[in-house]
């Protein structure tokens, strides 16, 4: 165990082999401005240009010493590609959401059709194909030694960036149809790109469903409106490790989460670590859930270091911050998280 490469012992983890230690890896969004200054390289040009992304995305573990590469940095390279108008962001903020193409207004009775692009059409296009470029860059140069993270957006938070996510949940109550035909043409899109993502050399697909957060849905509407989409979508992906990650309080619908048949669940800070690890049981792996806000933007190394610990002797299978890092995280607090889990 004590000579496994980064690839071998996170892989291992994924399966919920028993290891000497956790990895400790982030799985979500992992650029900060000081891998930047070390690297020279910057949002938000690193978010267009493949090999750049792929420099930054590689930055954890090269300047960190973090377990994995990972690429991209943000939730909204598929809905640019499908028509939203994105601010492309700062150096220390990743691209907003300006404005959805289509209406879905359930007060208004006013409903688009979900013509999207096409599956193959989508991979071709904008960042999308940025994207696919750098995870095969990153599985070039660094798939040997570090398990390589391609992250995307999930289908129920496409379906509310492309029509208003509270005309999506509003729909959830007066247009239920409507809200399941938008998901469901989503889907297709997040399917194709998870898929294509693996073909590239991704060993996971680490999929953000924010807006399936319970301060949203209600455990039945995620088990409705995002479960099942969350399975077409990811679960079947063939030739890598799925992960699931959703913001927020997640102990109430850990098991629905289990039920979409992924190989890992991502959580955050507010469920504590050894009751997710208790209801999980083992059913799948536990990645997480070191908190962003506090420690690792707020606190000392030493929390860092302390909060990592909790984590791991809690039984989580990957250590990795719970949510996606903010850029202005410093490096001692990170350095500090790493050394505390791999010594």
């Amino acid at each position: 165990m004590v000579n496994m490469t980064p690839k071998e012992r996170v892989l291992a983890a994924l399966r919920k082999e028993e290891l000497d230690r956790p990895p400790v890896a982030v799985f979500t969004q992992s650029a900060t401005i000081g891998q930047m200054e070390a690297l020279g390289v910057y949002w938000p040009e690193a978010h267009s240009n493949a090999e750049m992304m792929a420099k930054l995305g590689a930055g954890q573990a090269e300047i960190l010493g973090f377990e994995a590469v990972r690429a991209s940095f943000c939730l909204t390279a598929e809905v640019e590609a499908l028509g939203a108008r994105v601010d492309p962001g700062r150096k220390d903020r990743t691209p907003m959401l300006k404005e959805h193409p289509f209406k879905m207004d359930p007060m208004a009775e006013e409903f688009d059709e979900p013509n999207l692009l096409s599956p193959e059409e989508f991979l071709k296009t904008g960042r999308p194909a940025v994207v696919l470029k750098a995870i095969e860059l990153l599985a070039e140069r660094y798939g040997d030694k570090y398990p390589v993270v391609a992250g995307n957006t999930g289908p129920f938070t496409i379906a509310g960036h492309l029509v208003n996510t509270e005309n999506l949940v509003f729909g959830i109550l007066m247009a239920p149809d409507e809200v399941k035909k938008w998901v469901k043409a989503a889907t297709v899109i997040c399917k194709a790109y998870s898929q294509a993502l693996s073909d590239a050399g991704a060993d996971v697909i680490q999929m953000s469903e924010p807006s399936a957060s319970t301060d949203l849905l209600s455990p039945d509407m995620f088990n409705e409106y995002v479960g099942g989409y969350v399975h077409e979508s990811l679960a079947t992906v063939k030739g890598a490790f799925s992960c699931l990650h959703i913001c927020g309080d997640t102990y109430p619908i850990l098991d629905s989460m289990i039920a979409t048949g992924v190989s890992a669940l991502s959580i955050e800070e507010k469920v504590e670590p050894k009751k997710a690890v208790e209801k999980v049981a083992g059913r799948a792996a536990l990645v997480g859930n070191v908190g962003v806000v506090r420690p690792l933007l707020q606190g000392t190394p030493d929390d860092c270091a302390k909060q990592g610990k909790i984590v791991a002797e809690a039984g989580f299978n990957v250590v990795s911050p719970g949510c996606g890092l903010s850029a202005m995280i410093s490096n001692d607090n990170l350095l500090a998280l790493v050394k505390a889990i791999k010594g």
